[in-house]
């Protein structure tokens, strides 16, 4: 059995003359992203590698996530603007190993590709989190596992 949780980046600042990839996160996002992780770290939601889009406001997310989880992190390209198959490429990219991996994106691709696992419908807000838990030994197997959705967290609604 695997876990995958989604993560959308906190909420953004966009200064003057910055391009949409380098955008930080604004003071909003900093306390969302650690009160976020922590709420999850105090429910016993495990994540054990952390995969984020390399654009500043989601890598700095999921830096923050991993001051309170304190495990791997890479980036990879393919979770900056998404396609639901970016998200599918990059899951059959995960080692085995990985039983509990969090995604962290953007809009509007981890709402569309969180909402093709599930029948709930909803609209990623800002530092929202869906866990999802998938019926298969490897991530290669994805594509034909059941997926349940576990919970799915706003902030300011924990």
């Amino acid at each position: 059995m695997k876990k995958l949780i989604l993560v959308r980046h906190a909420k953004s600042d966009w200064p003057e003359e910055t391009e949409d990839f380098d955008r930080p996160l604004a003071d909003k996002g900093l306390e969302d992203a650690i009160n976020m992780s922590r709420f999850l770290k105090t429910n016993n939601i495990s994540i054990d590698y952390l995969v984020s889009s390399p654009a500043v406001r989601a890598l700095n997310t999921c830096e923050i996530f991993n001051q309170t989880y304190n495990t791997s992190i890479t980036t990879n390209e393919k979770l900056y603007n998404p396609l639901e198959r970016n998200f599918e490429s990059v899951i059959y990219d995960l080692d085995d190993r990985h039983d509990s991996v969090a995604f962290f994106s953007h809009n509007n691709g981890i709402s569309n590709f969180a909402n093709s696992m599930s029948e709930n419908i909803f609209h990623f807000p800002t530092c929202g989190v869906a866990g999802f838990e998938i019926d298969c030994n490897s991530w290669s197997e994805f594509d034909g596992a059941r997926k349940k959705l576990l919970f799915f967290y706003e902030p300011g609604k924990i």
